[in-house]
């Protein structure tokens, strides 16, 4: 839900397929009880785990994790390459915060939740080939929790790509690409096709 308007749509998506998908978008300790229990299976969560100048607050992941358990919850790291690294990004992905992914900041994140939400979101939405290096290096980390990798994926070959890169160790997710959201470079159904092998 990025940006005003989506909750009614979001509602409707839910109740047609209750604990079928998962809700992100403006979640926080006074709302995420109340998108699972509109059928959510899990809550994504960026932006209330930091303060207003972007430093990330574990005790916010602490309270979230606790309020509706690390199971539902899934922490969304996206980011943006700097010198020092990948760093989260808040707010619609305009502010960068103080928190930079390593495998160490996932192995101390990964008791609060369920999985790891990383969109790329310097290559997000341009169809022009994933980030290569934070696949890698997601790959790298063998935490036991999921993660699922977005932004840049052009074509079904993308996805052959993550599992090398990656050792298998990381999903993907595709938007603009896919013929459904009106684009020509995956076709849902070669999708599907691959995933049921």
């Amino acid at each position: 839900m990025l940006g005003p308007g989506n909750e009614k749509a979001a509602r409707k998506a839910l109740s047609a397929w209750p604990g079928g998908l998962q809700a992100g978008g403006g979640i926080s300790l006074t709302n995420a009880v109340e998108w699972l229990e509109a059928g959510a299976s899990h809550v994504i969560a960026t932006s209330c785990l930091f303060d207003a100048a972007g430093r990330f607050c574990e005790e916010s992941l602490r309270a979230l994790s606790s309020l509706v358990g690390a199971a539902r919850l899934v922490v969304d790291l996206s980011c943006r390459k700097t010198a020092a690294g990948w760093r989260v990004v808040m707010n619609r992905w305009q502010t960068l915060t103080s928190l930079c992914i390593t495998p160490g900041v996932l192995d101390s994140l990964a008791e609060h939740c369920d999985e790891f939400l990383i969109h790329s979101a310097d290559v997000e939405g341009l169809c022009q080939g994933i980030d290569r290096g934070l696949v890698e290096m997601l790959g790298s980390w063998g935490g036991g929790r999921p993660v699922t990798y977005a932004g840049g994926v052009r074509c079904l070959e993308d996805f052959y790509l993550i599992d090398v890169l990656s050792g298998g160790r990381v999903d993907a997710t595709v938007g603009s690409a896919l013929d459904l959201f009106g684009g020509s470079g995956v076709r849902y159904a070669d999708l599907v096709s691959r995933e049921a092998r």
